[in-house]
């Protein structure tokens, strides 16, 4: 379950931060500042939900997750198709994500 909530998350973070994205590097509209700060907050309240003892672990693990989203975001939003090296990257981040998040720690 915790992976399903670090996805969510993933994507209402990356959501808001492509709006500021939006706004300040691509000429759009300030008004998607309002969204993209609504998709942050959701973003963090998400991120609480994941199963962990310490948040700095659960932040850690969720990085890989992070990565894994962005380049799914770069592909379906942005257009560009991840490739062999940004698959392996992938690959190597969620595999650390799961070492960290994984093993039992009683």
């Amino acid at each position: 379950m915790t992976y399903l909530w670090y996805l969510i998350a993933a994507f209402a973070e990356i959501a808001g931060c492509f709006a500021f994205w939006a706004w300040l590097r691509l000429d759009r509209s300030p008004l998607l500042v309002g969204p993209g700060l609504v998709s942050l907050a959701l973003f963090a309240w998400l991120l609480t939900r994941a199963e962990s003892e310490m948040a700095g672990r659960a932040y850690a693990a969720y990085g890989g997750v992070y990565i894994a989203a962005s380049m799914i975001w770069m592909w379906l939003v942005e257009g560009s198709r991840p490739d062999r090296w940004d698959i392996a990257g992938i690959l190597l981040c969620l595999l650390g994500s799961a070492l960290i998040l994984l093993p039992s720690r009683s």
